[in-house]
């Protein structure tokens, strides 16, 4: 049984393929993933699926790339839905420094105000960080946090920084991009982190393996490449062979790991 910890089912990205995609997903092994909206645009079709999918959990947040996008009900609108979803996570949240002009204070004040609508509503986060791990961790320290923990999706730090955030409650997952080669030092990180706190995502419509590991294939209408959701096990044996273990003894681990994380 595989548990997807992260992914964009509802991108409009993956329209073409979703009426044979919904199908076949239970059929590849999946027991449940977690579908994030990063939008108050998106949520709504993260409810619809989630709603239509018992396999589905739905997480809401507002992503820190649409934080300049936000009204000023956003944070109203988000707990309705936490609400209306008792199982529902919050995410996709945190902070990116990658992205054009980022606003790192509005960013820093979204962060916050969703962990705190975590903590009160005693769920899990899911947080992605790019090129902000130490002020993140500044952050998460100075910070009340989930009871239940939280995942740093397609963790991209340091090997260094993975017991601090350990130590305050952090989850590891890995997606199939880590299997390009020039992710190979990325991938290398994942030995470090404990093996009760490793999860396994797709992240699609994004982070696509390389050719040579992509059992389904995608790609847009302007021709690029696109991760398919039932690429999932792509990154569980990438990780079983990081961690030199067979994928069946991965398999319960995450299992086990996913139900402490998310319930």
């Amino acid at each position: 049984m595989l548990y997807d910890a992260h992914n964009h089912l509802q991108d409009d990205r993956l329209d073409p393929w979703r009426e044979q995609i919904m199908p076949m997903l239970p059929q590849t092994g999946l027991a449940e993933m977690i579908v994030n909206g990063s939008s108050e645009e998106d949520w709504p079709a993260v409810a619809d699926l989630a709603r239509a999918h018992s396999w589905i959990r739905p997480a809401f947040g507002l992503h820190p790339w649409y934080v300049k996008e936000r009204t000023k009900d956003w944070a109203t609108t988000l707990k309705q839905l936490l609400v209306e979803h008792p199982h529902a996570v919050v995410g996709e949240i945190g902070l990116d420094r990658w992205i054009e002009n980022p606003d790192i204070d509005a960013q820093l004040e979204c962060l916050r105000t969703q962990l705190a609508l975590a903590v009160e509503l005693d769920r899990p986060a899911t947080i992605h960080c790019l090129r902000a791990f130490g002020l993140l961790e500044e952050t998460l320290r100075n910070t009340p946090l989930p009871r239940r923990g939280f995942l740093l999706h397609s963790y991209g730090g340091p090997a260094e920084m993975i017991p601090t955030f350990a130590k305050i409650g952090a989850y590891f997952s890995l997606s199939p991009y880590f299997g390009h080669p020039r992710k190979a030092a990325q991938l290398a990180v994942f030995k470090a982190v404990p093996l009760d706190r490793l999860l396994a995502e797709t992240d699609a419509p994004d982070m696509w393996p390389p050719d040579e590991l992509n059992p389904h294939p995608l790609q847009s209408a302007d021709g690029k490449a696109l991760n398919h959701p039932a690429n999932l096990r792509v990154s569980y044996e990438l990780l079983a062979q990081v961690r030199g273990m067979g994928v069946e003894e991965l398999e319960k681990v995450i299992a086990d790991n996913y139900r402490a994380l998310f319930g």
